[in-house]
């Protein structure tokens, strides 16, 4: 079963924008979209009703959120005591796959990068029990992968300051430490020579969104694109992530829902 998997940064809530980020969601065709800043439980709800979504799940506080297209088996948020933002655990229709949504901390200084890297460690930690079955990371990780670049010069002002005052560079380790553990970064594994620019779509200059697949299951991605369609530009400040995975099906019914959330996780439970 092909399932199309969108993450996508909808910033600041989605909140005013909500007939344009369902437009650019239903351009993408997706079965499940991973959201970040869902800040709105109200504007997820619109975006999900415009884009033609069976359920979406929000959660006050939090800045993960997801829209699918039929009903899901469960979904839950995890915050690790020390992260900014809980995860967000999906297991979709019809498999046993699980999709984690993933928003890191913001700012690109070397503090900020340290912090990143306790979050996704905890993360990894979390999900360990997971990592014989299939499943994914993806989201807004707010950091670059290694041997990737960010000009300095086209930050805010006060945003260069904060670099200048961490020291003046920033070590980027947390894609690193997702490679290590044995993932796959999909976009770049098929876009050897192209700079996967997301943030910000006035001027798209940095790679903030990844998705990720267990090394063992590389083969199970299909494609993994920068969905830079219409209207796209003017909806978000990120410009979404569409990734195509090739999915272990079982003989699991999708649960009967309303079109809204139904939170039945597993788990106890300034934005780039």
């Amino acid at each position: 079963m092909l399932l199309r998997i969108l993450s996508y940064n909808i910033r600041r809530g989605g909140t005013g924008h909500e007939a344009a980020l369902a437009a650019v969601i239903r351009a993408c065709e997706a079965d499940i979209v991973v959201l970040q800043e869902a800040t709105s439980g109200a504007s997820v709800e619109r975006i999900a009703r415009e884009a033609g979504m069976e359920q979406w799940g929000a959660r006050k506080g939090e800045s993960l959120g997801f829209l699918s297209r039929r009903p899901v088996q469960s979904f839950g948020w995890n915050k690790p005591r020390i992260s900014r933002h809980a995860f967000l655990e999906i297991r979709p229709f019809g498999s046993d796959m699980r999709v984690f949504g993933v928003h890191l901390s913001a700012v690109h200084a070397a503090w900020t990068e340290s912090r990143r890297v306790v979050e996704l460690r905890a993360l990894l930690k979390a999900i360990a029990q997971y990592q014989t079955g299939f499943h994914v990371l993806t989201g807004d990780f707010n950091t670059l992968a290694p041997g990737e670049l960010l000009d300095f010069t086209k930050l805010p002002r006060r945003l260069r300051a904060l670099v200048w005052l961490s020291g003046g560079k920033v070590r980027w380790r947390t894609i690193q430490i997702v490679l290590d553990g044995g993932y796959v970064d999909a976009y770049r594994s098929t876009h050897t020579n192209v700079p996967g620019y997301t943030f910000p779509t006035w001027e798209p200059h940095v790679r903030l969104d990844y998705f990720f697949v267990p090394q063992r299951d590389a083969a199970r991605m299909k494609s993994c694109e920068i969905m830079d369609v219409p209207g796209a530009r003017d909806a978000s400040d990120h410009l979404p992530l569409l990734s195509v995975v090739n999915v272990p099906e079982t003989g699991a019914k999708p649960v009967s829902a309303p079109h809204g959330p139904l939170d039945v996780g597993d788990f106890d439970g300034d934005e780039c």
